[in-house]
């Protein structure tokens, strides 16, 4: 799913100046954000067959090629057209991996949308306790069935806001829907996210 607000000129005023340091820096700028991205929409089924290095590379590749094109008609922020050229690669590298199964589901969707693996292992990174693996299997279980519950609209917005820190007006754009739609979706999100996480006081460490 692609944002469709416009950029401003100061959003593009870095990449029409035709500098390859500003476009290596832009690049350099976006990775961490990508790669939260990719960890919390890739395929389980994914783990261990590809790195989302891998995926940024070939998205920045494209980029590169595709960036006249894009100065020529920006339809989004920059920031938000590579956002979504790392989408349609992981798309491709999971029709790749997985085949029909993929294809299949490409049918269905447009936009890899957020599991509840990625985002239980990527709150799980963020605990420092318990040691034992056995302990954080348990939790990462109940985490991933927890979010796996959730509202898919209310996951898709944590997602959005929690994990790729993106703005309310980007969220917002990117789900089609008013800001203001959007932060009442946001809050509600949270507020089930904080009981999931309230539910096991091993985890109230990740509320913080």
């Amino acid at each position: 799913m692609a944002d469709r607000s416009p950029p401003t000129d100061d959003q593009l005023a870095e990449l029409r100046s035709g500098e390859p340091a500003a476009w290596q820096e832009f690049l350099a700028r976006h990775r961490d954000r990508l790669v939260r991205m990719i960890a919390v929409r890739m395929d389980r089924r994914l783990k261990g067959r590809l790195d989302a290095s891998d995926v940024i590379q070939d998205a920045y590749a494209e980029a590169n090629a595709r960036l006249d094109e894009y100065l020529r008609n920006p339809t989004m922020p920059p920031h938000l057209w590579l956002r979504f050229l790392v989408g349609q690669r992981l798309l491709i590298a999971a029709r790749q991996h997985l085949g029909a199964a993929a294809r299949a589901a490409d049918r269905e969707q447009a936009w890899p949308g957020s599991t509840a693996d990625g985002l239980a292992a990527h709150l799980m990174d963020r605990a420092t306790g318990p040691d034992e693996r056995a302990a954080k299997q348990e939790l990462f279980t109940y985490l991933r069935d927890a979010l796996a519950g959730m509202d898919d609209a209310d996951r898709e917005v944590l997602t959005l806001r929690h994990f790729e820190q993106l703005s309310n007006l980007e969220a917002a754009a990117v789900l089609g829907i008013e800001p203001s739609a959007a932060s009442k979706r946001y809050v509600r999100a949270l507020a089930r996210l904080h009981e999931i996480l309230s539910a096991r006081p091993e985890l109230l460490e990740l509320l913080r």
